[in-house]
């Protein structure tokens, strides 16, 4: 009995030792994070402050709030943004420029990913900082970075599925900048602006939107067609999941569907992609519903020819 109270005793001693020195190691790990922020104000600390931050961006839940509410950090960040506008044009971004600028950007992800501080984020139009590195041609490792990690902040955003940033969104230049990148990008970097243009059609405004006008509607149907033809002789399941996730989005809207059935890309009708999807039971469970829905309303003639609904 004594030993079994005696093996207690430590044992809850060990445990608060622990607790202990996990209290104290997270207070000192706070107090860095307080000095790396105030850091930021000054030009001579800023570098090494925003990447000390931008690797804690996970490990901190409540940095982004840290960050927006801190005087002068915001206008920091943005400082880093707009020093690199003259690299742009002409292109002379060195790979050090581009991981400092990424590090801001990343910790602008932060901000705009958490519900504290997302609203104030799309309230301060940050996001239009941003655009021109979007704008940006040059296929250079540390172009394609800026770019992959600019469309990773706007993808936090979407990512939310919040009318108001699908609202902020359409007003700006996102879905022909997306687009872009979509058809001449990096894997990757096509890959998220996919996924941003998937969350704007899941959203209603958004569909709408696309399918307001002809020339909106055509310019995406284009674009996604010509991915499709390039998937087909450079298979990426991950990218062809949100192009088809596209695709059948748009079949839900009446006047987008009778167009579908007219240019929707023939490798998706047949058995083109059977091998890259034959482990992907969602999309292809997406393609048979896309394939469903442009053919029902279908009236045919005897001769087996598809003819308008009447």
């Amino acid at each position: 009995m004594t030993t079994s109270i005696f093996s207690y005793s430590i044992l809850h001693f060990i445990l608060f030792f622990f607790y202990i020195i996990i209290n104290t190691l997270a207070q000192v790990d706070r107090e860095k994070i307080y000095q790396w922020i105030n850091e930021l104000s000054s030009p001579e600390t800023r570098e090494n402050a925003l990447l000390e931050l931008s690797k804690k961006r996970e490990s901190v839940p409540d940095l982004a709030p840290m960050l927006w509410h801190s005087c002068g950090t915001i206008a920091a960040l943005l400082q880093e943004i707009v020093n690199i506008y003259p690299s742009i044009n002409p292109p002379t971004l060195t790979a050090h420029q581009s991981n400092r600028v990424c590090n801001a950007l990343a910790l602008l992800q932060c901000v705009a990913s958490h519900p504290e501080t997302r609203s104030a984020f799309l309230a301060a139009h940050i996001p239009l900082f941003l655009y021109p590195f979007l704008h940006t041609v040059s296929k250079t490792r540390p172009f394609e970075y800026l770019r992959l990690t600019s469309l990773g902040v706007i993808g936090a955003l979407v990512k939310t599925d919040e009318q108001e940033v699908i609202n902020f969104l359409l007003t700006t230049e996102i879905i022909p900048l997306c687009l872009r990148i979509m058809e001449s990008g990096s894997e990757l970097s096509k890959t998220v602006a996919t996924f941003i243009l998937q969350k704007i059609l899941l959203d209603d405004t958004g569909l709408a939107y696309i399918c307001q006008t002809y020339e909106r509607f055509s310019h995406v149907a284009m674009i996604l067609g010509k991915m499709v033809l390039q998937l087909s002789k450079e298979p990426s399941a991950r990218l062809l999941k949100h192009v088809v996730r596209c695709y059948l989005r748009l079949s839900d809207n009446s006047r987008a569907r009778e167009a579908l059935r007219q240019c929707l890309p023939d490798q998706l009708k047949d058995t083109t992609f059977a091998q890259v999807l034959k482990d992907d039971t969602t999309t292809k469970r997406w393609l048979a519903q896309l394939v469903k829905n442009l053919q029902e309303g279908q009236v045919t003639d005897p001769r087996g020819i598809p003819l308008p609904p009447q």
